[in-house]
């Protein structure tokens, strides 16, 4: 499965849920996670989307790690057997 399947599947099962999942563009400061989830009564979290077994670049894993400091929820997924978990996470958040 490639990358691009992964992310439309978490688009699809966000906006099940009732909630929307915006890719995010952060011109100017790479390596910022690709989609946000914003779900019903206030959770969110970004989510990293990988191609099956894909790992972050350095860059990205340094970005996960400085958006976790500041609080926020940081998933990375590759597998669309993840989103349903993941998006449990998050709206247990």
């Amino acid at each position: 499965m490639r990358e691009k399947a992964i992310e439309q599947k978490l688009s699809l099962m966000v906006k099940k849920r009732g909630g929307i999942c915006p890719k995010f563009v952060s011109p100017g400061y790479d390596g910022m996670p690709d989609r946000i989830v914003l779900l019903p009564g206030c959770h969110f979290a970004f989510v990293e989307v990988k191609a099956p077994g894909k790992k972050p670049r350095p860059l990205q894993i340094a970005r996960h790690k400085l958006l976790t400091r500041l609080g926020f929820k940081v998933y990375v997924l590759d597998n669309e057997e993840q989103i349903g978990g993941i998006l449990d996470e998050i709206q247990a958040s």
